[in-house]
Formats: structure tokens, sequence, C-alpha cells
């Protein structure tokens, strides 16, 4: 939104500085994005006099002039024609720059004489075209600034043009007159009358309006009026200037007061040339498929439902958009059809959006405009048509009604302190909302038409606060809700979630942040896919469900990174997934995701291909570091996304799982298009159980002062039994004195199976025993050891082997 500090001024009565006034847009909520202001690139200029003007001894289209300037009498040559004795001229001293010619001027010779300055032209400042001759003044005194001389006698050629940025909510800043209602209210000013008595109409309109029954939504009232026998042409130079000012192209009289009213007040008007116009105009909306040649010279194919206007034989206008160029004014218009109408701004939006129209009146309708001053408008606009065309306004004739907009909330004066932490008096509260429009009746407040963005008791308490200024809040310091120490800010499983998160970057993992949704396709290689986790309005195809895991994210990140020529990455996300629309169908996961090799190739060989045992370490890790037990089972039956024989779930019992670590399954990478193996740990930190007792301490280090006792055993037993089962067996004989067990040799193939039959192979496993009271005797041991063959024998059928 483009204004000038003029056209403010025309609105608003205001001593203010330029500053003043743009530090309280900022402020108000009406940033301000640019300042072109003249005067700082001609603050430099002053006025002077020519005392005497000789021709050039050695040129004859140049003069030495003698120039009164404040710093005295000074000699400059000047090949202008007008140059001569006794005018008042413009000033530019060495070291000067002038904009018009891009050049800082100093001292220099010319044919031989030389010249302290410059006597310039309008155009060699900016100020106009104009280059046949330099500035000739018809008054001014010696010394003076020029910017002061032109804001006293010409001040449109110093006319600061300011840039605010609208907000969606605030379309009563898209009209001057409400920027300046914002600025009063501040206390800047006053506000400016602008109010006229109505046009009395001469004569009966002869053309009429109507809506139809299905357009009446979208076109609730239209007010419209001929005036004929106006004269159109150039607009007078006041109103070209404040057009161009703000970057607008002059057009005509008829144009440019539709133009004006557009920025002035918020305010869209169209006129017609009412002698192209056959019969009478009808809003309605369209069937779709009839075509519209606009005022910007091209043709659009509409739509169904879109607002348009149309007389007896075509289309006209798009409503609220833009007109048609059949019926547009002319400077051959006599008798021109004017329009003032409110329209739907969701209708105008879509319509706009479809055809690819950016108007000011699109705008500002989809922004929403004040409905009630419809009909002052057309009264405005008719008479500045009169002055400045002539002519001879008809009846206004009116079709529809006016929208009721009307809304009051009650004012609680004390909610400021509470919402906002500032302390405004009751009454200084009640004359802010009267200057910016409010009606106040009693504790109620009434909503003025022209601000669609307030729509609660909150809405007030804020437009109290902006105006008073945002800038006045204070910090303070929250009052302590109990004396001591403050109780800790994150829950114990927020708290879970930052040790996960900061071990795993700890391990050299590069955490990724992906999104909660993914497509069909995919969730379902992770048993998830289905309609309770479907979003209703997905933002693309490829995001319609929501995520039953967080390894899907990484593999796809793995599979960008590798087509990037990345090979060997460690990822992971802390984040959680869903297996239901419900809040309670979610859970926190944390999943890494290794690909690749340890580390690059080097002369020694220690690179090599990640493994299953990586992920384990990584998974224990963080395990560890949330609070997980230490002693936990290592069991099969994970999710069929991990390689059946190359991964194991991490567990307190069989229905507890902590976690699960492994190879990822070779057929969801093909299906993900990553370069296998791909190694991943799964944990669920909820899972973990949480201490019975809570201290901001370590517990003390319990160390066993007694020998340990380790047993080796061997095992005969059949191919397919995983040494994982005789490992728990092991360990379920005795959980108390048994610290682990570990496998330390197989014994599998031809040779074996010709030992120990056909079929079997030799496991060895190591036993540790760890009393606690006592050293073991014999016989406890052997007894013991009695126990882990029966156990072993019983979940593998296997044997002791001799």
């Amino acid at each position: 939104m483009k204004f000038t500090l003029s056209w403010l001024k025309d609105h608003l009565e205001t001593d203010a500085s330029l500053d003043d006034i743009l530090y309280a847009l900022t402020d108000l909520g009406l940033e301000v994005e640019g300042v072109e202001n003249p005067t700082s690139r001609l603050q430099a200029f002053t006025i002077g006099k020519v005392l005497k003007a000789e021709k050039h001894p050695d040129a004859d289209k140049l003069k030495v002039c003698q120039v009164q300037t404040d710093e005295g009498e000074t000699q400059i040559i000047c090949g202008a024609p007008n140059a001569r004795e006794g005018i008042i001229v413009v000033i530019a001293k060495p070291g000067t720059y002038v904009p018009g010619i891009d050049t800082t001027i100093g001292v220099g010779k010319i044919r031989g004489i030389e010249s302290y300055g410059m006597m310039c032209s309008e155009r060699e400042m900016e100020l106009s075209d104009e280059h046949d001759g330099i500035i000739e003044l018809p008054s001014g005194e010696i010394g003076q600034s020029f910017t002061d001389w032109l804001s006293e006698n010409d001040p449109a050629k110093v006319d600061p043009v300011i840039e605010i940025a609208i907000t969606p909510n605030r379309p009563d800043a898209l009209g001057v007159r409400g920027i300046a209602r914002d600025l009063a209210a501040r206390g800047l000013g006053k506000m400016k009358p602008r109010d006229i008595d109505p046009v009395p109409g001469a004569f009966a309109c002869p053309i009429s309006v109507s809506i139809d029954d299905g357009a009446k939504d979208a076109c609730p009232v239209f007010y419209g009026r001929l005036i004929k026998g106006v004269k159109n042409g150039p607009s007078p130079a006041w109103l070209q200037q404040q057009l161009k000012a703000i970057g607008l192209r002059p057009i005509s009289i008829l144009v440019d007061v539709t133009n004006f009213f557009t920025y002035d007040r918020n305010r869209p008007l169209h006129v017609f040339d009412a002698d192209k116009i056959t019969g009478n105009l009808r809003v309605h909306l369209s069937e779709g498929g009839e075509t519209l040649s606009a005022l910007d010279d091209k043709d659009y194919t509409l739509s169904e439902g879109m607002t348009v206007i149309s007389d007896d034989n075509n289309i006209e206008s798009l409503g609220g958009i833009m007109g048609g160029a059949a019926s547009g004014c002319s400077e051959g218009t006599v008798n021109v059809f004017l329009e003032a109408a409110f329209f739907d701004p969701i209708r105008t939006a879509h319509t706009g959006r479809k055809l690819k129209i950016n108007s000011d009146a699109r705008y500002r309708f989809e922004r929403g405009i004040d409905p009630e001053w419809t009909p002052t408008g057309i009264e405005h606009a008719t008479r500045m048509i009169l002055d400045l065309c002539g002519g001879e306004a008809s009846e206004v004739v009116v079709a529809g009604q006016i929208p009721d907009h009307a809304r009051a909330y009650k004012l609680d004066t004390d909610r400021v302190q509470s919402l906002v932490g500032m302390e405004i008096p009751a009454e200084t509260q009640r004359a802010t909302l009267t200057a910016l429009g409010f009606r106040l009746d009693g504790d109620m407040v009434h909503v003025p038409s022209w601000r669609p963005d307030v729509m609660g008791e909150a809405d007030l308490v804020e437009e109290v606060a902006r105006i008073a200024s945002l800038t006045k809040l204070q910090g303070k310091p929250m009052p302590r809700a109990a004396t001591g120490v403050p109780k800790p800010i994150l829950t114990p499983m927020q708290r879970r979630e930052q040790i996960a998160r900061r071990t795993c970057a700890a391990l050299g993992y590069n955490e990724c942040v992906t999104y909660s949704f993914i497509d069909q396709k995919t969730a379902t290689l992770f048993s998830g896919g289905e309609d309770t986790t479907r979003l209703e309005n997905p933002i693309s195809s490829e995001m319609s469900h929501m995520r039953p895991a967080l390894l899907p994210g990484l593999l796809q990140a793995a599979a960008r990174n590798q087509a990037r020529g990345f090979g060997d990455m460690a990822l992971f996300e802390v984040g959680p997934a869903f297996h239901g629309g419900e809040p309670e169908e979610q859970q926190l996961l944390v999943t890494g995701l290794l690909v690749g090799h340890t580390g690059p190739k080097d002369v020694h060989g220690t690179r090599r291909a990640l493994d299953i045992y990586d992920v384990k370490a990584d998974a224990e890790a963080v395990l560890n570091a949330i609070g997980a037990p230490a002693k936990a089972q290592i069991l099969r039956g994970a999710s069929d996304w991990w390689h059946p024989g190359r991964h194991g779930m991490i567990c307190l019992g069989p229905k507890k799982v902590l976690g699960v670590f492994g190879e990822v399954h070779p057929k969801v990478l093909s299906e993900m298009d990553v370069k296998g193996p791909a190694m991943a740990f799964t944990l669920w930190p909820a899972e973990v159980p949480f201490p019975k007792t809570r201290s901001a301490t370590r517990p003390a280090l319990h160390l066993r002062d007694l020998q340990a006792v380790e047993r080796d055993f061997a095992f005969v037993v059949d191919n397919d039994i995983e040494a994982l089962t005789l490992i728990n067996a092991a360990t379920g004989a005795d959980r108390t004195l048994i610290q682990n067990v570990r496998v330390f040799d197989e014994f599998i193939g031809p040779k074996a199976e010709d030992q120990m039959g056909a079929g079997k192979k030799s496991l060895a496993i190591t036993v540790r025993l760890q009393p606690s009271d006592k050293t073991l005797t014999d016989e406890e041991i052997e007894a013991i050891s009695a126990k882990i063959v029966e156990k072993v024998s019983k979940a593998t059928g296997g044997t002791l082997r001799g």
C-alpha cells in the first residue's frame, strides 16, 4: 500500500515529522517497507542569483556567470540558453551529488576558465523531464535550501511516498483514511472531516439494475447512477501527481476518479460507458464457457459460478475484479454509469485465482471493504466527477440491500492486564476504541463496519494495546508458585527423550526431522496404511498417511543421499509414530540407521562394512543412557520389515519389548531404492521402566568382593537351533547367580555331523557365576551346572557333549 505524505495530511491534521509518522505506523502494525523522500537527495542544493552573465571567450554557447551564493560571489560556466543576469537559480556547489546525471560536482576548467559549481535544470534534479534550460525561480532568498523553497511553493515535488505492508486482517488500512484513523488514535493528529452532501438526482436513471436470486450471496447490494453530459479527458495535475506518486498511470478523469477512491477510501468503483450498454444491467453467476474481453486487453473464459454483470446482450464486467473492454470509458465518453457494489470476498478470491487476474479491486474485495460506505462512496465519486467533468447526475438505483455485519462485544477493561500485561486506565481504553470508530454503549462495544477482523472480546483488548504501543511492555519475572528449589520443567519422559537425542548425536549419528506423513505404499511396507491413519486433506499423494514408524523417513533420506554420492551415513530421528487416528494411538520412538562402512578407505585396512553388532552396541548405549536395566533378553519375532535371521528384540520378558535392532529386510530396501545392506534400531523409551525411587544423586556403587566362577558347557543340538535360544535357557537357570552367558565356539559342518550325527552341531558357552554373600562350594556349583544342563536340554532338545 503506497501513499504520499500530503495525501495522508488530506485526512489527518498533524504537525508530526515524517520520522515520527513512520515510527508510529510500524509500531501500530502497519510495517513501513520503504520511503521515497525526494528531499533526501536534494538537501545539498541551495538558491543563488546570477549577478552577471558574459559570453565565454572560447565558446559560442557557453556563458561565464558570476553567481551570488550563501558563501559569497562565485564563478560558474553554464551552457543553458536561459542563463542571464538577474535570474534566481538552483546551485550545486562542488562536492554535491546530482542524481539526474549521476555525477558529483567538482571544481574544473571549461575551455580554460574555472567553474565552481553548477546551475541545475529540473531533469538533472529528477524533478521532471524538462531540460531546455536551467531552473528559474520566481522567488527565493540567497542561500536558502531548495528543498525548503519547494516545500513552501511546490510541495508535490518533494512529497515523500510511503509504502506499508498490509496484513490480511487489516483491509481498512488499504485506504489512506484508515491509516490516518490509526495515527489519530495514537495521538499524532486529528481526523479532518471529509463528508459531503448527497448529490440530488435530476432525473430518473434510465438503466435499471437487478440481482438474480442465485447471486444475492455473491453480490448482496449494488448502487448505480447515470451521469450524462460529462466531458472526459486528462485529469487535473493534482490528481495525476497523486496517482503517479504511488505508481499508477493516469488514464482519464473518469478512470482516475475510480482509482483515487480505491486508494483514498478502500472503495473500488467502476464506470461503464452508458452509450455502450444495451438495455439494463443484471448481476448473476456465470454458467461456464462464456468469454470476456477485459480492460487489460486479455480474453478470459469463465467457469461456472463466477459473479458477472451483464447487459441485455453480453457480459460487461467481472464483479469485484475487472471491467470489460466493450463498455469501458474513453475520452469520447459522454454518458457514464457509475457502479458501487459489495461483492463476496471468498467468491471474488476464487474467481481471481482461477482466472489469474490480479487487480486493485480484487485485492480489496477479497480482504473485505466497508459495506456500509457503499451508498456514501457513490455520492463522493459523483461529486468529484461533476466537479471535474461537469454533467448531470440521475437518481441512484439500488438492487439488494447492505449486508448486516453489526456485532457487539463486552469490554472488560481488566483483561488488558491479564492478556497483554499492560496497565491501561479504563477511560483511556474507551477513548482509544472511540477514536478507532467503535461505538460504546455502556460496557458493550459495537464494531464499525470497516473492521471485519474484530471478532471477539480479545480483539478489543488487542486494539487497545496496539494503540497504546506494545513497546511499553516491561519484562517482569513470573512469581514462583512455591518457595524453595523449583520443580523440574521437563517431565521424566521429556527428559528421557532429550537424553536419547543427545546420546545418538554423541555416538556420531546425524539427526533427521522428517515429515509425519508418508505415502500409502511405503506405509504398507511397515504394517501401516490403514484408513485410520489416512489424512482427509493431504498435502500431496506422497503424504497421504500418518507414518507407522520412523524408519521409512530415514530410509528415504538415505536413498536421497546415496543418489547424490554419499554412501556412508549414520542417521537418527526421535519422534512419534502412529497406529491409529486417536491421540492415545501414537508412541514415541528412537530410530537409528547405519548404511555403508565404518569409515573411509585407509592404508591400514581398518575399514569394514557395518554389521548388526554395530547397531546392537548403539541401541544398548542409548538404552543404558535412559536408564534401562542392564540385564535384558534378546529374542526373535520382530516385524517382517526386519531380516528374519539377522535381528533381535531387546526384552525384559516375552511381552516387554524395549527395542529392536538388526538388518533391514532386503525387499524393503529394494522397494525404497536403498543400496544395502542397512542396519537399524528402534527403541520405545516409554517401555523402559522408571526407577522406583528418585534421587538427585547417583546410587552407591556396589562391588562384589567374592570370586566369580566360570564354567564351560558344550551342547549337541540340531542345526536349526539358534544360539540365542540356548543362551536364554542357560540364563534362566538362576538369574541371581548367573551374571552373563556367552557363546565362544560353534562346531558345524560335515565333520561335526560325522562325530555327532546328521543335522547336528555343537555350541559351546561360558557361564559366569557371581556370588554375593558367600563363596560357592563345589556342591553348589555342581547343582547349578546340572540345572543349566536341564534347562538347555528342555529348551533345545540338546544333550551335553561328552
